[in-house]
């Protein structure tokens, strides 16, 4: 197959990659604006299922994306330069697994032609997300730990040493992470 015959994220990087072919690589998961908890001492990431209040949890799309900087100062405009450093971004965006030179999934709108793709295959935050505008805490809203974050793997090892030690029948509950939120 020619390069002109294969798609362009197969050909180009993404840098080379124009303004609508950048933005089509949004899958429309949601994931990214999602909050996330950090500790301060590990530097373990914690997802949680609240959103950014300016996502649309049905359509996971932003409701002012043009106006996303102003509205929200900590959210982060993806680019080639630091996609690649965002290490809390879903293992499954398109823009980090084509950084780490990995290709999209085949449930990706651009590869299975259908935008609903992404919500059929349970990848989207569709039905399992919450906007900030109606929770309290947001330890209260911890649904995972990000598999991706060396500083979680380690953490996680160091428990199951500190409970294999100490001889707990029953987990102990860890230190609360320090409500910083990472920026999406």
């Amino acid at each position: 197959m020619t390069d002109r015959a294969q798609p362009f994220w197969k050909t180009k990087t993404l840098a080379e990659m124009s303004g609508t072919e950048w933005e089509s690589l949004c899958d429309g998961c949601g994931q990214c604006c999602l909050h996330k908890l950090e500790d301060s001492d590990t530097g373990a990431i914690a997802i949680t299922d609240v959103a950014c209040a300016f996502l649309d949890i049905e359509k996971c799309r932003c409701t002012d994306y043009s106006n996303r900087a102003v509205n929200v100062p900590d959210c982060v405009a993806l680019s080639a330069a630091n996609v690649a450093s965002l290490h809390w971004m879903p293992e499954s965006c398109a823009y980090r697994l084509l950084a780490e030179g990995k290709d999209l999934a085949e449930w990706h709108p651009l590869v299975s032609g259908d935008p609903d793709s992404v919500h059929r295959a349970g990848i989207s935050v569709r039905g399992k997300a919450v906007s900030e505008l109606s929770v309290g805490d947001l330890e209260d809203h911890v649904t995972g730990w990000l598999n991706a974050n060396r500083a979680t793997l380690e953490w996680r090892q160091k428990e199951a040493r500190r409970k294999s030690a100490s001889g707990a029948d029953k987990p102990r509950r860890a230190r609360k992470p320090d409500q910083k939120r990472k920026q999406r």
